[in-house]
């Protein structure tokens, strides 16, 4: 395999953000609306901003004690970077939360007041933006996203930051939460991950989702009783997922249970699948929401020292034994040219 070049501040962001074997660790508290709700209906009233520093910043602090990064929101989350362990990696995301809903495609939008530039001056290890993306949507709208992706890349190459991208396959015509999805979205994840690994996209790192839906793979202890796939075929679905990337790419947690998470990253690592980390984030602390709602920030904190320490760390066990170092897919570490002052 041929020597592959990455610049400086690229190599040492994603490092910043990876453990000393270089497996991404890292835990996600960069959301923002839907976070808000969540609370809002556990406290059964509205919530302030203040309140959701209060619950980032709570997060923040126990647990990046076991985590390699923390990927944290530039508008509310800013004050609880302070209080993360020491030698925590920092993403910042760069998108709007949601998406505009009267308009077709589920399109892209930054935040106004920010730029790559100005996030790493606020202590930005990587960037990172979340893409709702269809490979097989109407041309028109995909070239759209396509050409956002460029400009992000270019941002990033210009500030020397690495670029993490999580696309979110969906599909206006199905429930993506049903047996009719689950059966086509290995296509599509494989379908992006071969995407957004060319390398006019600038991207550094795929943040990506597994490509299939656990509750439809029999055998699996979520499993709901309606199979998409047999074991062996969600095997081959992570397997050739893995092989049209061309790039480093992680697993989010996508909101399902800690338990859920782990058996399919097990799954993940019986395939073999060269997966270097996780992005987690509600798996490992949602349940500490109506706690929080309920009782406060303090009770909050002693759920976190207990039931989300306990998460994490068993997450961290099956990243110990599953995932490989961030650098495997260049061929190793020693395969790596740093270039640039």
């Amino acid at each position: 395999m041929a020597r592959v070049q990455i610049s400086k501040g690229k190599f040492e962001g994603i490092q910043a953000c990876a453990d000393d074997r270089g497996v991404i660790a890292a835990a996600a508290m960069d959301q923002r609306g839907s976070l808000k709700k969540a609370i809002a209906r556990a406290r059964g009233s509205e919530v302030s901003d203040e309140a959701l520093t209060e619950f980032k910043t709570a997060v923040t602090r126990v647990l990046t004690r076991h985590a390699s990064a923390i990927l944290m929101d530039p508008e509310y989350g800013l004050p609880a970077l302070e209080q993360r362990a020491p030698g925590t990696g920092v993403l910042l995301a760069y998108e709007k939360t949601g998406y505009d809903v009267s308009v077709r495609g589920r399109l892209p939008d930054l935040l106004p007041v920010w730029s790559v530039r100005r996030l790493k001056l606020a202590g930005a290890d990587a960037i990172k933006i979340l893409l709702y993306y269809n490979p097989f949507d109407d041309p028109a709208i995909n070239e759209i996203k396509h050409a956002f992706i460029e400009r992000i890349g270019a941002e990033c190459a210009a500030n020397d930051i690495p670029f993490f991208l999580e696309p979110i396959c969906y599909d206006d015509t199905m429930d993506e939460k049903s047996i009719e999805f689950a059966r086509v979205k290995p296509r599509y994840v494989t379908a992006y991950m071969e995407e957004f690994s060319k390398p006019h996209y600038g991207v550094d790192v795929l943040k990506v989702e597994v490509p299939v839906n656990v509750k439809f793979v029999e055998g699996m202890r979520v499993f709901s009783g309606e199979a998409a796939y047999s074991r062996e075929e969600a095997k081959e679905h992570f397997r050739s997922a893995a092989a049209a990337a061309k790039k480093p790419f992680i697993y989010l947690s996508a909101g399902v249970t800690d338990e859920v998470f782990r058996e399919t990253l097990e799954l993940a690592a019986e395939a073999d699948t060269p997966f270097s980390g996780v992005l987690c984030g509600r798996a490992t602390w949602q349940d500490g929401i109506p706690v929080y709602g309920q009782h406060g920030v303090a009770a909050l904190v002693e759920w976190l020292e207990d039931r989300g320490v306990k998460n994490i760390t068993a997450l961290n066990q099956v990243l110990a034994q599953g995932a490989k170092p961030w650098w495997t897919i260049y061929g190793g570490r020693e395969n790596i040219e740093v270039v640039g002052a």
